[in-house]
This record gives structure tokens, C-alpha cells and sequence, in this order.
């Protein structure tokens, strides 16, 4: 087992970056890789580092709420690339439940003509479909994560938080009730859940409380999250929801559409435009970015191997960079990759409340989920990024293929 790469000091700030600060970084593509060889070789890696746990599935149902999505774009693929890699074992079935308000993704549209794939209109604000499905896993990733949608429908983004996931909550219970077996819940919290750290949790733990608003622009997402944290917990002490939580920290990658609304989208965009990148703030806010293989692989392991009731941050602890060297990287991905000369320039959002709220730091401490789940990222964020801007080039418009 590698070990843990050495942690920066809890409440230091941040300096230049270690660019390499992941367990494995054996992970380089070729320079001319296609956006098809980016999605076949992450399925292939993610597969092989969840082989066995994954074969616990073999036979059974999995329901993936909000599959239609970017997280859903692997969450789905995966236990599909474990049927193809064992034809002769039972395969995993996979339903999602999404409301496909932008249409179903032509990937998923592709992947729905497949025995062991169901594909069901929902949308989780509603009470469940009747009958909801005999269903041995759950993963509740449905609901709204872009800043810019959830403050523009603050209401739907709550309703879909909280009463899809108390459905959800009451229906793994009936099911236990009623003796039947439900092996795993997974409730996609947020590390926004932690508002704006203090200084000194950083990086931060699952233990840090939060520095949150009940009421500012961005309280419908954060407090939603942490009262569904709230809910899971009781869930399993009270009626032993075998229910894990996790928190993701600043996912990317393939599956993400590059009309997205959050900011690494809107560079990419840029880039690929072949326009200067434009920030819009003044660039110094630091983030950790989680490459979404590594951070899927998490997801799975939580699901399968996790704590009930318990919660896991999902991310990378290093490097701690600034938006402004973001985009300067990304910047000279796409001067390298295709021949263009932008550059970084800061512009102003017509969104007014765009900064409200907008933590300063984002770094997670990893601890728990490396020593609980056996979490171990291995794609470094260059190569992140490189694989990302790839798979966004053989994906016009940002359509999930």
C-alpha cells in the first residue's frame, strides 16, 4: 500500500504548489489522446481499483438518482465497464432516475438500450414511482450543485435535496421493514457544507463544524445538504439505514457539461474557444481539484466500504492553488494542445450576488477516507486537466458523449 503523501499544516496558507501531491502519478496519456480514449481508459483504470468491491454487486440492483448528470456520467458507466470486463459473472442492473430536463444525454440515451440499464423519468421532488424498485444499492446524487442555478431556483434546489432524499430515507425503510435486504445507501452531501473555514481547519476534517450562512445566496444549497446529513445520521441510528455520506470536494472532469455555470467549466470553455480565459473575481481564492475518476472511485468505495452514518470527504489535499494559477494553467494546456495564444484576464459577473458567501479556502483533510476506505487518488491535476480539456474537444458544446 502506498503511503499517504505528507499533509500541509492545518492554517498555514498556502504557497506554490506541489504539483504532484497524489499517491500515483503513473497516469500520463499521450499528448493526441481522443475524447473516447479518455473516457475507456478512466473506466478501465476506476474498474480495476474497484474490482473486488464491486463484484459485491454482481446480481443486483443499483438505483442512481440524478444519473443524468455530471457525477452520473460515471457513476453509471462504471458498474456497466465491471459487467463487460465479466461476462460470466451476473451483471450489475443499473436504473436512473433523473428528470432529464435537458433531454436525456445522447451517452446515456446510447447506454439505455442495454438489458441490465432501465432508465426512469423521475423528478426527486416528487414522491417516488410506485413501485419505486427492488433495489439492493442506492446512490442519491440528484439536485442542483452550480452555484449559478441553485441561486437562480433556490426553492427547487431545497425541495430536491431534502424531500427526495426523505423519500428516499422512508422507502430503505419500509424495505428493511419488510424484510427485505438493502446493502448500501450513499447521500451525496457537500463541502459546502463547511462554509468559509477558518484558517486554522484548514485542511479541513470531517469534524470541522462549519462557518456557514443560514440566509445568504448560497445558504439553499449548504444548509439543505447539512440538514440531509442530519437526516442520514438519524436514519441509521434509528431505524439502521445502512446509509454513508459524502462530501465532495471541487470535482472535474469528463461528464461535466461545459455550459455548467461553475468556473473551471467557463475556462474550459474559453479555451476551447480559443478566447482569453476570463476570471471573475480577483483570482486569489485557493481550491483543491479532484480529477472525477479518482473522485467516482471514492464514491463507490464510501458506498461499499463505508461507515453507516458516517461521512467522508472526497477530494485531493494538495495542491492548494489559487483560481488565478488555474487559469493559467488551463490557459497553457490549450496554447500546447492547440495551438492558440490566450491568456488570463478578470472581468465582472452581472450577477450581484456572484461573491456572496464565496469561501476563501477549500482544502480537505483525506484522513479518514484513505484510512476507513482505502481512498487513494492518482491523477495529478495537469494530467486532470489535460484529460478534461481532450475530452471537452471530441464533445461540442459540452455534450456529454
Amino acid at each position: 500500500m502506498t503511503a499517504a503523501p505528507p499533509r500541509g499544516r492545518r492554517g498555514s496558507p498556502p504557497h506554490a504548489p506541489e504539483r504532484t501531491n497524489v499517491d500515483s502519478v503513473d497516469t500520463t496519456i499521450l499528448p493526441d489522446l481522443g475524447a473516447a480514449e479518455v473516457r475507456d481508459g478512466d473506466l478501465a483504470a476506476m474498474v480495476d481499483a474497484l474490482d473486488a468491491d464491486l463484484g459485491q454487486m454482481s446480481g443486483k440492483r443499483l438505483l442512481v438518482t440524478g444519473g443524468g448528470g455530471f457525477l452520473g456520467y460515471y457513476l453509471v458507466q462504471v458498474p456497466l465497464a465491471w459487467n463487460d470486463a465479466h461476462p460470466g459473472e451476473l451483471p450489475i442492473h443499473v436504473t436512473v432516475f433523473d428528470n432529464y430536463f435537458r433531454g436525456v444525454p445522447a451517452w446515456l440515451e446510447e447506454l439505455g438500450h442495454r438489458p441490465e440499464v432501465e432508465l426512469v423519468v423521475h423528478d426527486m421532488r416528487a414522491p417516488l414511482p410506485d413501485p419505486a424498485g427492488d433495489f439492493a444499492y442506492v446512490i442519491h446524487a440528484a439536485g442542483i450543485a452550480s452555484p449559478t442555478y441553485y441561486r437562480a431556483h433556490p426553492i427547487e434546489t431545497m425541495d430536491a435535496n431534502i424531500n427526495g432524499l426523505r423519500n428516499l430515507l422512508d422507502s430503505a425503510r419500509q424495505r428493511l421493514e419488510a424484510g427485505r435486504n438493502l446493502e448500501g445507501f450513499l447521500f451525496y452531501s457537500s463541502s459546502e457544507i463547511y462554509g468559509d473555514p477558518a484558517a486554522d481547519a484548514i485542511p479541513t476534517p470531517e469534524t470541522y463544524r462549519g462557518n456557514v450562512s443560514c440566509t445568504g445566496p448560497r445558504a439553499c444549497y449548504d444548509e439543505s445538504k447539512r440538514y440531509g446529513e442530519t437526516l442520514c445520521v438519524n436514519f441509521a441510528r434509528q431505524h439502521g439505514i445502512p446509509v454513508t455520506m459524502v462530501r465532495p470536494f471541487n470535482n472535474f472532469g469528463p461528464g461535466m457539461k461545459i455550459t455548467d455555470g461553475r468556473v473551471i467549466a467557463d475556462l474550459f470553455r474559453d479555451a476551447l474557444a480559443g478566447r482569453d480565459l476570463v476570471l471573475l473575481s480577483d483570482g486569489s481564492p485557493t481550491r483543491t481539484f479532484c480529477y472525477v475518476a479518482d473522485a467516482v472511485t471514492g464514491y463507490y468505495l464510501a458506498l461499499l466500504r463505508g461507515g453507516r452514518g458516517e461521512a467522508y470527504n472526497v477530494g485531493v489535499d494538495g495542491p492548494e492553488i489559487s483560481m488565478r494559477e488555474l487559469a493559467a494553467m488551463i490557459a497553457e494546456l490549450a496554447n500546447d494542445l492547440f495551438g492558440h495564444e490566450v491568456k488570463v484576464v478578470h472581468g465582472r459577473s452581472p450577477e450581484a450576488d456572484y461573491l456572496v458567501d464565496n469561501p476563501n479556502r477549500r482544502c480537505p483533510d483525506i484522513t479518514k477516507a484513505r484510512e476507513e476506505l482505502g481512498y487513494r487518488p492518482r491523477v495529478t491535476l495537469e494530467e486532470g486537466l489535460r484529460r478534461t480539456l481532450r475530452w471537452y474537444s471530441g464533445n461540442q458544446g459540452g455534450e456529454d458523449r
